[in-house]
C-alpha cells in the first residue's frame, strides 16, 4: 500500500494513494471540483480486496500542485496518464466524478491504451455556461471560497442529507473551504473552456453513466445526453441524491459499479 505518496509528473507533483490488491485489475478514481480523493474512499474501499485502487488529487486540489495558468482538462488528463504510466497501470476502469468525469472522457480519447472502461458520475460532455463559470471564478478570486460554500453544499448534497447529517455536512464543507482558491478557480476556468461533444461521441468503450435525481449541477438529462453520445454507455439514475452519490449513497454506487465490472469482466 502506498499512502500518502507523491510523484512528479511533468511539471506537476501529484498526491495519490495506490492501494488494494496489487495484482488485481485496476480501478482509478478522479475527484470533483473542490474535493480531494477522500470523496471516493467509501466506494473505493469496497473494492480493495479484489482490485488495485488508484486515487489521486488533481492540480490545485488536496496536496497536489502544478502550473495553473491556462490550465485545461487536457492537462489534467495528461497528469492522470503520466501517473498511471509511472505506476505501470493500464487497462483500468477509470471512474470520474463531475470534473473528474470530464478528465475521464478526455483520457479515454487521448490514451485508449490506459482505459478499459469508464464510470462517469454526475458529469457531462459540456457542463454549465460561460457566464455561470465566470461569475464563480470572479467570486472566488475576489472573496475566497467561504462565501460560496453554503450554496455549493446545496448542490453537492440533498436537503435530507444536510438536515439529517450535520456533522458530515460540516466535514464536507470544510474540505471545500480548505481548497486553494486559485486552484479552484483554475479548474473552473478549465471546465468553462471545455466542450467534449465531438470527442466523447467517438468513444466506444463500455461506460456506466451515473446521475443523481436531485443534482442541480449536472442534472439527469445532461448525464443522459452524454450517455447517448457513447456507443456502449448505460445510464443509471440514483434516486434522492444530489451531486455526490459516492458520499450520499456509497452502497448503491458500489452496487452499480460492481454490476458494471462483472458485465465487462473486470474483476468482481
Amino acid at each position: 500500500m502506498s499512502y500518502p505518496a507523491f510523484r512528479s509528473v511533468g511539471s506537476s507533483v501529484l498526491h495519490y494513494c495506490d492501494t488494494g490488491k496489487a495484482d488485481g485489475p485496476a480501478l482509478v478514481f478522479s475527484n470533483s471540483l473542490g474535493t480531494d480523493f477522500r470523496v471516493w474512499r467509501a466506494v473505493a474501499d469496497a473494492f480493495a480486496g479484489t482490485h488495485r485502487i488508484l486515487l489521486m488529487d488533481k492540480r490545485g486540489h488536496g496536496l497536489s500542485s502544478g502550473p495553473l495558468d491556462e490550465l485545461t482538462i487536457g492537462d489534467l488528463a495528461d497528469d492522470a496518464a503520466g501517473l498511471m504510466d509511472a505506476l505501470g497501470i493500464k487497462n483500468a476502469v477509470f471512474a470520474g466524478l463531475s470534473v473528474g468525469g470530464m478528465i475521464a472522457q478526455k483520457l479515454a480519447a487521448q490514451r485508449p491504451d490506459l482505459v478499459k472502461g469508464l464510470v462517469l458520475s454526475n458529469t457531462g460532455h459540456k457542463i454549465g455556461t460561460d457566464d455561470v463559470w465566470q461569475a464563480r471564478i470572479d467570486a472566488v478570486l475576489n472573496g475566497g471560497i467561504e462565501p460560496i460554500a453554503d450554496a455549493v453544499m446545496e448542490r453537492w448534497l440533498s436537503e435530507e442529507f444536510r438536515k439529517s447529517r450535520p456533522v458530515d455536512l460540516a466535514g464536507w464543507r470544510a474540505m471545500l473551504t480548505r481548497t486553494d482558491a486559485v486552484g479552484y478557480a483554475a479548474v473552473c476556468r478549465a471546465i468553462k473552456m471545455e466542450d467534449m461533444t465531438a470527442t466523447t461521441s467517438t468513444l466506444t468503450l463500455p461506460t456506466l453513466c451515473i446521475a443523481g435525481s436531485r443534482d442541480g449541477s449536472t442534472p439527469p438529462p445532461l448525464v443522459r445526453e452524454m450517455a447517448d453520445l457513447i456507443a456502449n454507455a448505460r445510464f443509471v439514475e440514483i434516486d434522492g441524491v444530489a451531486h455526490l452519490p459516492c458520499v450520499e449513497a456509497p452502497d448503491r454506487t458500489v452496487s452499480e459499479l460492481t454490476s458494471f465490472l462483472k458485465e465487462i469482466g473486470h474483476g468482481c
